[in-house]
C-alpha cells in the first residue's frame, strides 16, 4: 500500500486514480498523519454475476434429482 500527502495528492490526481483502477491502495496523509484510505471497489457480486452468465452459455444442466444406477451407503466415510 502507498501513502501520499494530501498536496501531492492534488497535483497526482489522475495518476493515482489510475494506480488504484488497477488494484492498489492509497492512504492519504496530512501533517504525517494517515486521513483516509482510496481503494479500489469491491465488484465481487458483479464478477460472480458475469462468470455465472458466461458459465451459463455452455452449460449443460441435466436431471440431478432423479434416482441414479448407483447405490449410495450413507455409513461410508
Amino acid at each position: 500500500m502507498d501513502t501520499i500527502a494530501v498536496s501531492k495528492l492534488r497535483s497526482n490526481l489522475m495518476k493515482v486514480i489510475k494506480e488504484i483502477e488497477s488494484g492498489s491502495s492509497v492512504d492519504i496523509t496530512s501533517r504525517g498523519k494517515v486521513v483516509a484510505r482510496l481503494v479500489p471497489p469491491d465488484f465481487t457480486r458483479d464478477i460472480a454475476r458475469q462468470k455465472l452468465e458466461m458459465l451459463s452459455k455452455t452449460a449443460v444442466i441435466h436431471d440431478v434429482l432423479s434416482p441414479i444406477d448407483e447405490t449410495w451407503n450413507e455409513n461410508r466415510p
